[in-house]
């Protein structure tokens, strides 16, 4: 296949059966399917990127950006290489190269995020020069390039900024309308990346979108939709304090009047990403959006209502199937596959403006507070009608408004001692507002539970777990308990991998898409368990055993790395908020804990070490025989091996839990015991910068071990007397901790006396005083 994308054709370039076309599509389709099998494109791209002949320059690098989704791991690996022959055809005297190496960057950046941008100091350059390329196709590939590049990027690239924008604003004043829409996406990642840094250049830019935001000619819609989009990405990357100066009121109006105006415009692009600037402005002035609410309101309920023109001809014979909305209808081009759908007709920009419209209506409802009140019945009335929308771009935005809907409506009626409620604004009357509350609590969670059963998407009944579980975290058990059994329910179904958008695909192939939407899906349920134990504590060990032997099924060894560290942070948090019934699990549960303190992958070393700590904390007696094990374990996750700062962090928050929880099971007196339980407290407590909740428990331990006067601990006064003075003076640091350092220090002057002034004396002045500040003064 690979030199067949050399070979050269007198067909239309668009024609699929181009043998290079052709040769693309099932080098792609093998990438995706059988990474192992391409390993000679590499060997092709290397040989050909110095062959004579252009078209096999161009078939090397088109050969590795096509592969580039598919073997996304062989690539980060072999970047170093990869970049090297693809830089070097972007500076290639042939223009077809040039493309083809343009195109292979922005794949790049696309699919092998993180790891690029590390070498964003020899990519960036590169992509620069080829802005001023000679031909518009190598141009609006570079523009595309950029703008994927500098999506995962921060203040990598701010060295970058300055001629990176005036190469865009050149470019944006000067080109053709197609080169202006991608030179707008490349401003807008550069914006997202550079945050406060762009600030110079806001003002300039929004000034160049007004000129887009006039036009109303057909072909150039698309263009003014493009700005559009920007413009929030602008304002929302500057902030609304550095907005204000830029955008006085009377601009802000003119702005309003040519969004609006273009809803009157056949676009339906347009007008998505009207409601999406919208959105990013209420997020932006929160109460201060509140006098737009007249004018956007009323927009987006047009169109949410807009008929979509689609036509669903559903077999009758499975028409109970679908009565509910989720019956697997989709616009996608494999829909035709379901023998039960015999024809379906969707104007698909129509349903991205309907989501992009009720994502709008959760943000107003969400950021203008009591101010929504006049609009939440209806609101309400869409979302519940878009909970069972066909296309689940629309479900999505519904569940996810749901919440913020309904945060303001509880939020605003009492719950958490807020006065001023919208209910009652609209009801006037108390008692029909919290009846209307519960009217509200009652819908959502009914839509939620049958979105986790029933709903085919995964990434829909994903954020409806998302949404239960912040919703039992922020309003308490008080909030769903009605709902629970039905909520166990639907969680041991997901849990079992038997809901619908779980069998939806048993009899189809599952690709890396439906891996990742897999691994997303059941770390939003295993959230569940949690936010369940949080809210209910003890008392939610019933439930617990219910769940334990379906969750563990995710624990064994022939599943991936990802799905064992979910199951280990969710034992971790189920035993730090349940408590003492954790106890009765330890010996199911430590065997997997402590394996995965040897994980070579970080994520899973630092869920393992928060997770040991919490059994050993909470797990009573039970585990304590299993303490001669978890040390040693411990304790090279301390060493100069381990890279990881956060397993640091809670490799020393697990031994301080185990000092504290057990400390006459921590051999303190012995000089080895002491190095790996003292000594490791100190190695993470000089660096905590990270993990505060960490912090707490290491500074915690290390003061009750001051203040119950260990000899040990005392023989390392020099140390302490620095580890204090660091969380004094630090300004991140919590209350909590400086009052038990506080504590500590007074213990160790009443001690030692004047033998501390030698070492108070050797500290910084800023350093001394601030401990004294600490100090209780009695």
């Amino acid at each position: 296949m690979c030199p067949l994308l050399a070979e050269s054709t007198n067909r239309d370039e668009d024609d699929d059966l181009a043998p290079d076309r052709a040769a693309a599509e099932v080098i792609d389709t093998m990438a995706l399917n059988c990474q192992a099998s391409i390993s000679s494109c590499f060997e092709f791209a290397s040989l050909s990127s110095q062959n004579a002949n252009p078209k096999f320059r161009e078939a090397s690098v088109t050969a590795l950006g096509v592969i580039s989704e598919g073997c996304l791991e062989l690539m980060k690996d072999k970047l170093e290489p990869v970049l090297h022959i693809t830089l070097g055809a972007l500076r290639d005297p042939e223009q077809m190269v040039r493309g083809a190496a343009s195109f292979a960057l922005g794949q790049f950046a696309e699919h092998l995020q993180p790891e690029i941008v590390s070498h964003h100091e020899s990519v960036l350059p590169c992509i620069l020069n080829a802005l001023e390329d000679t031909s518009d196709e190598v141009k609006e590939k570079s523009y595309y390039a950029l703008a994927a590049f500098c999506e995962n990027m921060g203040e990598e690239i701010l060295p970058f900024l300055d001629p990176l924008m005036g190469k865009l604003l050149g470019a944006l004043q000067s080109s053709p309308r197609n080169l202006q829409e991608t030179c707008m996406s490349a401003i807008g990642s550069v914006a997202s990346a550079a945050e406060q840094a762009f600030v110079p250049y806001a003002e300039r830019v929004l000034e160049l979108m007004k000129i887009f935001m006039v036009l109303t000619n057909d072909e150039d819609l698309r263009s003014r939709a493009r700005a559009t989009e920007l413009s929030g990405i602008v304002a929302m990357s500057v902030g609304r304090a550095r907005m204000e100066p830029i955008l006085p009121a009377s601009l802000k109006l003119q702005y309003l009047h040519l969004l609006s105006q273009g809803f009157g415009l056949e676009f339906s692009e347009l007008r998505e990403y009207t409601h999406g600037f919208f959105s990013n402005v209420a997020e932006l002035l929160e109460d201060g959006f509140t006098q737009y609410l007249p004018h956007v309101v009323p927009l987006a309920f047009s169109s949410c209502n807009l008929d979509d023109g689609s036509a669903v001809d559903i077999d009758d014979s499975d028409e109970d199937e679908n009565v509910n909305g989720f019956g697997g209808v989709s616009s996608d081009d494999e829909a035709h596959d379901e023998p039960r759908v015999r024809n379906i007709s969707v104007r698909t920009g129509v349903l991205d403006e309907k989501a992009a419209a009720t994502q709008a209506l959760g943000l107003f409802a969400l950021h203008t507070k009591i101010s929504y009140a006049p609009y939440i019945e209806e609101t309400l009335k869409i979302l519940v009608r878009h909970s069972t929308y066909f296309h689940e771009d629309v479900r999505l935005q519904a569940i996810i408004s749901l919440k913020c809907l309904e945060y303001r409506v509880v939020f605003d009626c009492g719950f958490h001692n807020d006065i001023l409620t919208a209910i009652r604004a609209v009801f006037q009357n108390h008692n029909e507002g919290i009846t209307k509350i519960k009217e509200v609590l009652d819908t959502v969670m009914n839509i939620y539970i049958k979105t986790m059963s029933e709903d085919d998407d995964k990434e829909v009944v994903a954020q409806a777990c998302m949404s239960i579980a912040d919703i039992t975290n922020d309003f308490g058990y008080m909030a769903v308990e009605p709902y629970m059994p039905r909520l166990v329910e639907a969680t041991l179904v997901l849990l079992r991998e038997e809901s619908s958008c779980q069998l939806i695909e048993s009899d189809s192939e599952i690709d890396d898409d439906d891996k990742e939407h897999d691994e997303v899906l059941m770390d939003a349920v295993s959230d569940l368990l949690p936010a369940f134990a949080k809210a209910m504590g003890a008392q939610f060990a019933p439930i617990f055993s219910k769940l334990f032997e379906p969750l563990m099924k995710f624990a064994k060894q022939s599943r991936p790395p990802q799905d064992r560290t979910m199951v280990v942070a969710t034992l971790a948090e189920v035993a730090q908020h349940m408590g003492a019934p954790i106890a009765g699990y330890v010996d199911a549960v430590m065997h997997l804990v402590l394996k995965e303190l040897g994980s070579p992958e970080a994520t899973n070393r630092r869920n393992a070490a928060f997770c040991v700590g919490e059994l050993c904390k909470n797990g009573g007696n039970s585990v304590l025989k299993y303490f001669a094990d978890v040390l040693p374990r411990l304790y090279p996750l301390f060493g100069e091996s381990e890279p990881d700062n956060a397993v640091r962090d809670n490799a020393a928050g697990a031994v301080a839990r185990m000092i504290m929880a057990h400390p006459e099971s921590i051999p303190l007196n012995q000089v080895d015991s002491l190095h790996l339980a003292g000594a490791t407290c100190f190695a993470a407590s000089a660096s905590f910068e990270r993990d505060y909740e960490e912090s707490t428990s290491v500074y915690g331990c290390i003061c009750n071990l001051v203040l119950s006067s260990n000899a040990q601990i005392l023989s390392l006064v020099p140390q302490l007397v620095n580890i204090f003075a660091q969380v004094a003076v630090s300004p991140v640091e919590t209350p909590e901790v400086k009052v038990h350092i506080g504590r500590a220090f007074s213990h160790l002057i009443s001690l030692y006396g004047h033998q501390m002034q030698p070492l108070l004396g050797n500290l910084p002045p800023a350093h001394a005083n601030a401990l004294a500040a600490i100090a209780p003064k009695s």
